[in-house]
């Protein structure tokens, strides 16, 4: 087996792909590449939690690829899955679909072929921004191509023994009082033999799988069945007719078997007893003679801070709405630095700013290079594929907390934005410089920044900029005395830190005593209420150097 560490440390990504491996090598082809595997139904928004399904694979497989072991990531879209129900915000009418495939279902939205294809364009996207590349298979051209027409007779053959393992499995759970995943539904008009065929057909008249099986022929292979929607009866032959699947516990080992997959992952919902790993591990090998892949459950993926979002439907965030706050290195890593097991939260609140500060801080640890721990690790997998290279970062990197801070200020406004930053003391000559930062830092204070969190620049002068006490009095005056000419972040500082020592008669670069300290709290208070009307808001040399010196005048001027 490749060397896995080469002395250097290892993270769940490691095991896993020593798992995968190993069962290669055991169970696999040694002809053929090693194959991780993923599969999702799009029956709705590919949400954050689902990209777990997504990336896990993805980083074993790279993992892979380091070792130089060829391999493969599959990723199978459960197209060919029925339509269950009409979601909220579509009309009323698409009721009439439930139970076709969702490839037949009409996209409400007509951006898109069908159903199908609009849910999945923006994940394709998404995993296209963060550098995931995978092999897809479609369900409904995998199955209506008769391409499983042997599996499907094999399983058929073998449903008594299915019946067996699932039956036991079914009674296990009720015992333990355990959930499952169980969608295969039973046929409640059917016979007692056939009331749990593995095999479900779609009408060949109105398409939907309301179908009762009425009777089946090992000899011939006819599968004859009523629909209980639109009344039609026929029979399809499943030597030379593909218009059904077999039911999800039967379909998942049987894939599994077909495709030779060495590691998939799951969701906790697929792995208690009785559940769909736990009965397919014992179906793929007592009927169809394989061996069910290395496997990792993965824990729920929540999100925060998301009172002003509109993604795509319901509320519910995809993975393009992360990349419209966090660069594609920074989600990559929010599911690569945690065990598969573990839930986390992604929030598109104030964490955000708190998020950024700690992936700098981690990418100078890991661009040092000091020490190759198991954080680093996680930055190196996250910011770099085989085949893309190294991701999209910004030339200069500025904490997203200035970015965000002047951009709250400037409404947004680029070149205002690029000219502070580089008054910060930032090399920054462009916008493209600070790109793709800069665009997240804008989209964010303007779509998830909570109004009384914004920052209201007053448009004239504060009317208590007419009461203001003696003190208070003296110090406007010295600081309109000693701004700088052309505003710089450090002048800046030392001048607004500054007055209240002046007007105790220290020089700006002196020490702050105790009651310069209280002065000096009391002044930035005056000047946030004179500026933008608020207790607190951006750091003041930062404000001052985003508002600009005419603007800092004419409002601290009566």
């Amino acid at each position: 087996m490749p060397a896995s560490t080469s002395g250097g440390p290892t993270d769940w990504v490691t095991r896993a792909a020593d798992d995968a491996l190993r069962h290669h090598e055991r169970a696999g082809d040694p002809g053929k590449p090693v194959t991780v595997a993923s599969g999702a139904s799009p029956s709705g928004p590919i949400h954050l939690g689902n990209l777990r399904e997504f990336l896990t694979p993805h980083f074993v497989a790279e993992e892979l690829r380091r070792r130089g072991v060829p391999v493969r990531h599959l990723h199978s879209w459960d197209d060919y899955d029925r339509y269950r129900k009409v979601p909220a915000g579509v009309p009323a009418e698409w009721a009439e679909h439930i139970g076709k495939p969702l490839t037949a279902v009409p996209d409400p939205w007509e951006c898109h072929p069908n159903w199908s294809e609009h849910f999945k364009a923006p994940l394709r996207a998404a995993l296209a921004e963060m550098g995931v590349e995978m092999e897809e298979i479609s369900q409904t051209e995998r199955y209506t191509a008769g391409a499983y027409r042997e599996q499907v007779l094999h399983a058929i053959a073998h449903r008594a023994k299915i019946e067996e393992v699932l039956a036991r499995y079914r009674t296990l759970a009720a015992e333990n009082h355990i959930e499952t995943d169980d969608e295969d539904e039973v046929d409640v008009a059917a016979t007692e033999e056939l009331s749990r065929f593995p095999y479900k057909p779609y009408c060949r008249t109105c398409g939907r799988d309301t179908t009762t099986i009425t009777s089946w022929s090992d000899e011939t292979h006819d599968l004859a069945y009523a629909c209980d929607t639109c009344g039609f009866a026929g029979v399809t032959n499943l030597d030379t007719q593909f218009e059904g699947k077999l039911v999800w516990k039967v379909d998942w080992p049987m894939r599994w078997a077909y495709e030779g997959v060495d590691f998939e992952p799951g969701g906790l919902d697929h792995s208690t007893p009785g559940s769909s790993y736990t009965v397919g591990k014992e179906l793929v090998s007592e009927v169809f003679s394989g061996e069910a892949p290395a496997y990792v459950a993965y824990a729920f993926v929540g999100f925060a801070g998301m009172q002003k979002m509109s993604s795509s439907a319901g509320g519910v965030p995809i993975p393009a709405d992360a990349l419209t706050v966090l660069e594609a290195p920074m989600v990559r890593w929010l599911y690569v630095r945690r065990q598969p097991k573990q839930a986390f939260n992604i929030d598109f609140g104030p964490e955000v700013v708190r998020l950024y500060d700690e992936w700098d801080s981690l990418t100078r640890k890991a661009t040092v290079g000091e020490k190759r721990d198991v954080a680093v690790l996680a930055w190196e997998r996250a910011t770099s594929t085989a085949a893309a290279g190294a991701l999209p970062t910004p030339p200069v990197v500025v904490p997203f907390r200035l970015l965000s801070s002047v951009a709250d200020v400037t409404a947004g406004n680029v070149s205002v934005i690029t000219s502070v930053v580089a008054g910060s003391g930032f090399a920054v000559s462009e916008p493209a410089d600070l790109e793709p930062r800069l665009r997240r830092a804008r989209a964010w204070t303007a779509e998830y920044v909570d109004e009384d969190a914004r920052t209201t620049v007053r448009t004239s002068p504060a009317p208590r900029l007419a009461e203001l006490s003696a003190q208070e009095s003296e110090w406007i005056g010295l600081l309109l005395a000693h701004l700088p000419a052309d505003y710089a972040l450090d002048e800046l500082t030392t001048v607004i830190y500054g007055v209240p020592k002046l007007a105790r008669g220290l020089a700006v670069t002196d020490a702050p005593t105790e009651e310069v300290k209280a002065d000096q709290k009391a002044f930035f208070a005056l000047l946030y209420d004179l500026l933008v009307a608020a207790e607190r808001g951006p750091r003041l040399p930062t404000l001052f150097l985003a508002l600009g010196d005419e603007t800092v005048r004419s409002l601290l001027t009566a």
